[in-house]
Order: C-alpha cells, then sequence, then structure tokens
C-alpha cells in the first residue's frame, strides 16, 4: 500500500513517541476513533505498525528490517530535512562514502547541486540518484546486491572499500540502543560499515528520532566513533549524556 497523508502522520506520531493508544491518535489526527482504528489495521496487515491492546508502536524485530518502500516512507519529512542540514554541512571538491538506507538516499538527492564531489557508495539508488549530477563522480562498490534494497553487501564490498580513504563518511543506521551501540539487521551489511568507518577521516551518522533506543541484532559500532549527529528533533534520554561523554557533535535539523 502507499499510506494516504494522515496515515503519513499518523505512521510519524508514533515514530516519535514509540508507541501511542488509539485516543491519543484520534485526539492528535483530530479524526474518529473509528478513523484510527481502521487505518491501525491497514498500517499493521502491511507490517508498519504492530498493534497491542488500545494501543500501536512500531515493529520491534531485532532480526529483520521493515521493508524499503515502507521505510521511504516512514518520517519522509523527517529525514529531509536531515539531509538538507548534511547538505549544507558537506562542502565542495571533497570525497565521501554513502552507505544503505533511505536517509542517505535523501542526502544524496540533496547534494544534487554540490560540486567537485567524488561520491563512493555500496547503495544502488545513491548511485542512480547522484550520477545525474554532472559534477559527481560515481564509484559503486562491487559485491553482492541484495535484492530488497539494492544494497551491495559482502567480503568483495569490504575488500573494495578497504582501498580508499574518504573525507567523509555519512552513514544511516537501523538503531541506536541506550548503551550507546549502533545497530543493525544483516552481519553482512554491518561488515561493510565497520569498514566505511574505519577508512573515513570523518563520521558522520544521519538517524531520524524514531531510530534512538530501536533494537536490531548486530553491532555496527558505537557513539565514540561517530563525530557528527544529524537528526530532525532532541533526542531523548539517555542520549543527550552519551553524545556529549562521546564529544558527537549534535545538529538538530530546522523545522
Amino acid at each position: 500500500m502507499s499510506p494516504n497523508p494522515r496515515q503519513l502522520t499518523l505512521l510519524s506520531v508514533v515514530q516519535a513517541q514509540g508507541s501511542v493508544t488509539v485516543e491519543q491518535l484520534a485526539d492528535t489526527l483530530g479524526v474518529t476513533l473509528q478513523t484510527v482504528r481502521r487505518d491501525v489495521q491497514r498500517l499493521a496487515d502491511e507490517g508498519m505498525l504492530a498493534r497491542f491492546h488500545g494501543g500501536v508502536r512500531l515493529p520491534r524485530s531485532t532480526t529483520e528490517n521493515i521493508a524499503h518502500q515502507q521505510r521511504q516512507t516512514l518520517n519522509a519529512d523527517g529525514k529531509a530535512r536531515i539531509a538538507l542540514s548534511v547538505a549544507e554541512a558537506v562542502p565542495n571538491d571533497c570525497s565521501l562514502i554513502l552507505n544503505i538506507g533511505t536517509t542517505t538516499e535523501a542526502i544524496a538527492r540533496a547534494l544534487l547541486k554540490h560540486r567537485g564531489l567524488r561520491v563512493i557508495t555500496n547503495n544502488l539508488h545513491v548511485a542512480n540518484i547522484l550520477c545525474t549530477n554532472p559534477q559527481c563522480e560515481v564509484i559503486v562498490v562491487g559485491g553482492v546486491v541484495r535484492g530488497r534494497d539494492h544494497g551491495i553487501i559482502g567480503e568483495a564490498a569490504v575488500d573494495f572499500i578497504r582501498q580508499f580513504k574518504v573525507d567523509i563518511a555519512l552513514i544511516g543506521i537501523s538503531g541506536i540502543e541506550a548503551d550507546g551501540s549502533l545497530r543493525d539487521y544483516d552481519y553482512r551489511e554491518v561488515k561493510v560499515s565497520q569498514t566505511i568507518i574505519s577508512h573515513a577521516r570523518e563520521v558522520w551518522l544521519a538517524a531520524d528520532i524514531g531510530k534512538f533506543n530501536r533494537p536490531a541484532m548486530a553491532e555496527v559500532a558505537s557513539l565514540s566513533q561517530i563525530d557528527r549527529l544529524f537528526t530532525d528533533a532532541q533526542p531523548p534520554e539517555p542520549f543527550p549524556a552519551l553524545l556529549a561523554e562521546a564529544q558527537v557533535r549534535l545538529t538538530v535539523a530546522a523545522p
């Protein structure tokens, strides 16, 4: 399904708060309980929400991410705002690595007017977006293409990235847990992301507010390995203290 504007707003509310009662959703959206229940049922049937008695939350599987098309619709406005903030900070004439994720795809769209970029990516969506910029050279990582999101993973991808040292790694992540660990679902993707982090002079993490306290199985890195974090709202507790301790520079995208 393609969620309608009201359902997209509903998803954004749930993502921002973690879990919400049906009554709270009806008040926030200004609609009837019957309308909210119908929307929640449709979104739950598509795997975009998980229901519990009296309320709804985001799916919280630690082993499998939700589908790429569904992730594109989740907090799309927040991701677009994050992308603009990142693009404002990226200088012309620099080298970048962008990894897999719908947030990095939004960043790629925001970089279309930059000049003199050399971009390495294991995300075919990012490559397709940035190759339309004549002022940008795109280098696609070799490896196994994962069909569900066109990400490139595996040992061949790791070996390819090891050839380079870039100015900035722009990375997305599936979840940031309360111990400061950055987590993802596919261990083959994790190994690629770890290599990207170790082959960049600076590491910038782009993560919308729904990624905080979201569990995933495999650890990619810790906040101490990140230089800058771009997000769309003030992170919840305990993350402000964790970010300060790790000396991560926080940028909250303007509304």
